[in-house]
């Protein structure tokens, strides 16, 4: 028997994020700035997905918490990638905003998640 996918799988909306963000990639103007921009969006985005599924597989408790911060500091690269993109401007399309506000959101979720790994580390410890 399968088991119905929960809407509110991390590794899922990493994903998603990724793809959201390549999707803007691809509006990107074909100029020097547009091409840089590319490059680091889409390789930032790409890794915050990445990194979650090697966070996953952790050998150690203090190997999940380095990774889940490697993905805080590439979402934290992608939103000022989006910043930039926004700013500038070099793109103005909802998909820009819509992938920034999700960056906002993650960065929340990661941003608890070591926290409370943090904690729950530190009271093992004792």
């Amino acid at each position: 028997m399968e088991t119905p996918k929960n809407k509110f799988d991390l590794e899922d909306r990493m994903v998603d994020f990724a793809c959201m963000c390549l999707e803007v990639c691809d509006l990107l103007p074909n100029t020097r700035t547009g091409q840089n921009l590319e490059h680091q969006l889409s390789k930032s985005s790409t890794a915050t997905a990445l990194i979650y599924g090697e966070a996953q597989g952790a050998e150690s408790r203090a190997d999940f918490l380095h990774k889940m911060k490697m993905c805080l500091k590439e979402i934290k690269e992608t939103r000022i990638n989006l910043k930039i993109i926004m700013r500038k401007p070099v793109l103005v399309h909802k998909k820009v905003d819509i992938a920034f506000a999700e960056a906002n959101q993650l960065m929340a979720i990661f941003l608890r998640s070591i926290e409370t790994a943090q904690k729950n580390d530190e009271r093992i410890k004792k």
